[in-house]
């Protein structure tokens, strides 16, 4: 069987696809001929979602995402997933959703097959971070790559510049003074996050590869 026969058969489950990332991720993955089946998992309707007859959406309760278990039938599963604190209300709802949601869905994923898992995280993310985000993330990070999974991708944007259907202050106060920030730092658009994500599940290498903000944009710059 020839390389291309194999990606042509690709299916993909994404979480998160009417987040700022998860948006754009979706777009790509239906403009994408590598990938032949993309099932949404989502907590709203896709109301402004792309027509193409290889998507599939499906509203989940993630607080009974084992009820979803059957629609992980999927060679890879993209989690983008997220929210802040702001807009959770509490330490412990951020905590749900950005980590143990997450973890649930690859915990799930592994134990239906699917052999490659990609995930948005953050910047900083460290399990002994003194920010309790970052640590969040990290603790995330070291919970997955304890699963068995061929492969694992994770990519750590800055901070995300895009259109978002609420307003946050630090991404407004950022946007004219990103080329300020150190390199590793500056702020980048979710579509070339997107656009990371879709690569790294395109080329479906095995082992673990993490990927940052900074390498993210010199892909977009080649990619022009």
């Amino acid at each position: 069987m020839t390389p291309g026969a194999e990606r042509a058969r690709r299916a993909v489950v994404i979480a998160g696809a009417t987040g700022l990332v998860g948006r754009e991720c979706l777009g790509l993955l239906l403009e994408d001929p590598s990938f032949e089946r993309v099932t949404a998992l989502v907590r709203r309707p896709l109301d402004d979602a792309p027509k193409s007859p290889k998507l599939t959406a499906r509203l989940v309760d993630f607080d009974r995402l084992e009820a979803a278990a059957p629609l992980l039938a999927a060679d890879q599963v993209i989690c983008a997933l997220g929210t802040t604190i702001a807009e959770a209300g509490s330490r412990e709802r951020f905590r749900r959703v950005d980590l143990e949601y997450p973890l649930a869905l690859a915990r799930l994923a592994s134990e239906r097959g699917v052999s490659h898992f990609l995930l948005v995280s953050s910047l900083g993310a460290d399990a002994r971070s003194r920010v309790f985000y970052g640590r969040v993330k990290g603790e995330l990070e070291d919970a997955l790559a304890a699963l068995p999974f061929r492969s694992l991708s994770i990519v750590r944007p800055s901070l995300l510049l895009g259109e978002r259907k609420e307003r946050r202050l630090g991404e407004e106060l950022a946007k004219p003074f990103g080329f300020l920030f150190p390199r590793r730092y500056r702020p980048i658009r979710a579509g070339d996050v997107a656009a990371a994500l879709v690569r790294l599940a395109a080329e479906d290498a095995p082992g673990r590869r993490v990927v940052e903000s900074a390498e993210m944009r010199e892909w977009a710059k080649a990619r022009g």
